[in-house]
């Protein structure tokens, strides 16, 4: 008797297991049915789809996927050309990196940088730049203002300290934007502004700083006074 009891007591923790792990598998059934791919985690990163919940996750994690980042490049019609970028300083130095030759909006300089850079770009470019653009200042962008991206320096370009991002091609410096009637917005001038000018660049920090781990502006502090720094790394930072 006191065997059937126990061989009764484990059928029922075996039952009560598999209903909790049938429950578990409809749950996430219905989860992964109905979720948005851009607010589901188990789906794979479409970078013309509008941000979601999870799309910075998902352009973070491509560090570790070198070749689903180029695919999804390719996918966009981004012109690049890929390229090492090895240095005899060990903290410098880009691997699996590339030349932005083309994006969706010109840029002032060539550029230099890491994969998932240009895809955090692409994905800040389509769904954020030029959106604000023409919602609020009536026109598209024409050229994007930049100030560098790899650059093999330590933060705020010290003699000491930490490496910055710029010196693994995880970092770009946005200066401003000139727009299709060739008027330029620029951070130093208009940031602070109390205009639709200044609106835009405070949109375009503000939502930047879902897609990329730091975004950096005037609000900061007085050395990016001048311009919105936007990075990959470890940090994360909106301000």
């Amino acid at each position: 008797m006191e065997w059937y009891h126990r061989s009764l007591h484990v059928r029922r923790l075996v039952g009560m297991a598999a209903v909790s792990i049938g429950l578990s598998l409809a749950g996430w059934w219905v989860f992964n049915l109905l979720t948005p791919q851009q607010d589901n985690p188990f789906k794979p990163l479409d970078l013309t789809l509008k941000p979601g919940l999870v799309t910075g996750f998902k352009l973070d994690s491509l560090k570790h996927d070198k070749p689903a980042c180029f695919a999804l490049l390719d996918q966009t019609g981004i012109g690049y050309t890929r390229l090492d970028r090895p240095s005899d300083t060990p903290e410098c130095g880009i691997v699996d990196g590339l030349t932005l030759d083309q994006s969706l909006t010109p840029y002032s300089d060539t550029l230099t940088m890491s994969c998932r850079l240009a895809a955090t770009l692409y994905v800040w470019e389509r769904h954020v730049v030029i959106p604000a653009a023409e919602e609020l200042l009536g026109q598209g962008v024409k050229r994007v203002e930049t100030m560098g991206s790899y650059s093999c320096r330590r933060v705020n370009g010290a003699s000491t300290g930490r490496w910055s991002e710029h010196a693994h091609g995880e970092a770009i410096d946005i200066a401003g934007f000139t727009l299709e009637d060739g008027s330029r917005v620029m951070v130093e001038d208009d940031f602070t502004a109390n205009d639709r000018r200044g609106e835009f660049l405070r949109r375009v920090r503000d939502e930047a700083c879902g897609l990329f781990s730091t975004t950096l502006s005037p609000d900061y502090n007085a050395l990016h006074h001048n311009h919105l720094h936007l990075d990959m790394g470890f940090f994360a930072i909106c301000s």
